[in-house]
Order: C-alpha cells, then structure tokens, then sequence
C-alpha cells in the first residue's frame, strides 16, 4: 500500500536523505522518498502507520499524521 507520511522538522536534503535511508532499512519498505519543502514523505511498504512513525521519530522527526496516498501527487 502507499502512504504519505506528514512530518515536522525535515529542514534539508540531507534531513530527507535520513528519512528515506531509516525507512529503506525496514522489512516490508519497498520504497521512501522524501520532500523536506512539503514536510512530507512517500512510501510504499506492508508495514502499519505505528511502525512508520516510529521509524520516522527514530530518525529524529515529529510524526503529525501518516494517511493513504491517494493520487500521483498526494
């Protein structure tokens, strides 16, 4: 399923750079990509929004709603 994770404190690339490689390491991410402008990152995965946000705040980012992708660019 595709997710779009909301997130508070991605302040640059290398910022969104973390985001991506912590989710990347999870069993069930297929794919992260991250927008530090929009505060937001995308992700592919099988996992539940508990563990994604988890990961997200392991990465040292505030987690404000993780919610379904629903278009090319949600």
């Amino acid at each position: 399923m595709k997710r779009v994770i909301e997130t508070e404190g991605m302040c640059c690339k290398r910022c969104a750079q973390r985001a991506e490689r912590k989710l990347c390491l999870l069993d069930g991410v297929t794919a992260a990509k991250a927008n530090f402008k929009r505060g937001l990152i995308f992700v592919e995965t099988t996992l539940p929004d508990e563990a994604l946000k988890a990961c997200v705040e392991a990465a040292g980012f505030t987690v404000t709603a993780v919610r379904e992708r629903r278009g090319i660019f949600s």
